[in-house]
């Protein structure tokens, strides 16, 4: 039985040439999602064997989406796609439940092999990311934990991409008030106290574009 993929990128273009890609080296890609929050979604409807998703995606970028998912379908295995290589994005990742993190700059077959591999229940890694990084990191050491809850994160990110309050709030599914209470918890926690200071930390996280 072929393994069951679910793509997930923002942008069209780049998700038909990963399927293609992919269908072409015999997987079975059984859905896509155009942002982090519906590959969330997608992922509880159809309950595939491993999630592909890029990095950086609006409503909730690849690292928060995978920790959902590991949350909701245990047993669909999170890849990420990233053209990021420094040790936090990494340790982010693994410790978000990530089993494949893939170098956009690696051949096409990296892809697969990463797939095959992350299939097979083992952790794969891109040429280039460090090993001691990896093991410190699933082993709980060295590196600070996040000070922010997952919700608060998906918060950081909708300001970070310009929402306004009330729109973050209709996505959220959540009261103005809600909101407006996890931005204070958030400025407190980062010692942060303007918007622009939360948009520059989301993008030193890998949260948000600059």
């Amino acid at each position: 039985m072929s393994i069951r993929i679910l793509l997930a990128d923002d942008h069209h273009v780049v998700r038909e040439g990963l399927k293609a890609l992919l269908v072409g080296h015999g997987f079975d890609v059984v859905g896509e999602a155009r942002d982090g929050r519906d590959a969330v979604r997608q992922v509880e409807v159809l309950r595939p064997d491993i999630a592909v998703l890029d990095l950086s995606m609006p409503q909730l970028n690849g690292v928060d989406a995978a920790r959902e998912i590991v949350r909701r379908s245990p047993t669909t295995r999170p890849l990420l796609l990233t053209i990021h290589t420094e040790d936090p994005y990494v340790i982010s990742a693994l410790r978000a439940g990530i089993r494949g993190y893939v170098l956009k700059t690696q051949a096409s077959a990296d892809l697969a092999h990463a797939i095959r591999e992350v299939g097979l229940g083992g952790v794969y890694l891109s040429p280039g990311i460090s090993r001691a990084v990896v093991n410190a990191s699933l082993s709980g050491e060295e590196a600070p934990r996040d000070p922010l809850s997952p919700r608060e994160r998906q918060v950081l990110q909708l300001v970070a991409e310009g929402k306004p309050n009330k729109r973050i709030a209709s996505d959220l599914g959540v009261s103005v008030k809600t909101i407006e209470s996890h931005r204070s918890r958030i400025m407190q926690k980062l010692d942060i106290h303007d918007t622009a200071g939360l948009v520059r930390y989301a993008i030193r996280q890998g949260m948000a574009m600059p």
